[in-house]
């Protein structure tokens, strides 16, 4: 396994800053941030991306992933989504998204994460919100194939898709082989499941996973490491005994006014597990 960290903790630090504190603590790799103030793909020009370049190459740190979900620089995290019942609104979404694939093939990397449809609106039912969600991404797919990238669609509590299941159901029914799963084991914690049962089940998806501790209440509420409920060494030991040689990303966004400190805590808890 390979360890990063999610720069979406960085939002008051600039996209080079972000690469030399993550380095610095030691992580493998980093979750770029797709967004506003760091990497905003529809306004990225050949300098901005060539700058990252430049500062991933200078302190020799990969590319974990790249966060196409948070999308600050219109609303918020989770809109607009792919399933706005105002067409004109969800177009950005799809757009962004468009934009955010190719940004990512510019920088070499094979895939983005995003958000699982979104919200469903209280007018909407489930079914044309998953129907909503299919078209939005048929017509982010021919882009996808294009530049050769892959979408990982993040189940996350209280959107469309939560839970592994609801994934698996999504995945048959898009069927298309750039459709992959964002792993996060603190989600699939908040909805009752257990982080290694899900990760079994959704295994042949997975390229990518994001770790954060869980209260004991399962509330969705990203947490340090060492600090909730979540059994993370129980966890890492089970993708380590499954071979699993992928990045597994620290996200911890809710911590942006101490997020240089808790890039190192994090690593740190990592260290003292013989994880690192």
């Amino acid at each position: 396994m390979k360890f990063g960290f999610s720069a979406n903790a960085f939002r008051e630090y600039d996209a080079r800053e972000t690469i030399e504190i993550v380095a610095d603590a030691g992580y493998d790799g980093i979750e770029l941030l797709f967004d506003e103030p760091h990497l905003y793909p529809p306004d990225a020009g050949e300098d901005e991306i060539e700058e990252i370049r430049q500062a991933l190459a200078a302190n020799d740190l990969a590319i974990g992933n790249c966060n196409a979900f948070m999308l600050t620089a219109i609303e918020g995290f989770h809109h607009p989504s792919y399933i706005e019942p105002d067409t004109d609104y969800r177009q950005e979404r799809i757009d962004y998204t468009k934009a955010a694939l190719r940004t990512a093939a510019a920088l070499g990397h094979g895939y983005i994460s995003i958000e699982p449809g979104g919200p469903i609106p209280e007018e909407k039912s489930r079914e044309w919100a998953v129907e909503t969600f299919v078209e939005s991404l048929e017509e982010v797919l021919p882009v996808a194939e294009e530049v050769g990238v892959d979408l990982h669609v993040e189940p996350e509590p209280d959107l469309l898709i939560e839970t592994s299941e609801e994934f698996l159901e999504f995945a048959e029914r898009i069927d298309h082989p750039r459709i992959r799963c964002n792993f996060d084991a603190g989600h699939l914690f908040s909805v009752g499941e257990d982080p290694i049962e899900a990760f079994d089940r959704l295994a042949e998806y997975v390229d990518h996973v994001h770790l954060e501790d869980i209260p004991e209440d399962r509330r969705h509420e990203h947490t340090q490491l060492g600090d909730g409920a979540l059994p993370i060494d129980e966890f890492l030991d089970a993708l380590d005994s499954r071979g699993y040689d992928g990045f597994v990303t620290v996200e911890l966004y809710p911590y942006e006014e101490t997020a240089a400190e808790t890039v190192r805590e994090a690593m740190a808890y990592l260290e003292d597990g013989g994880w690192v």
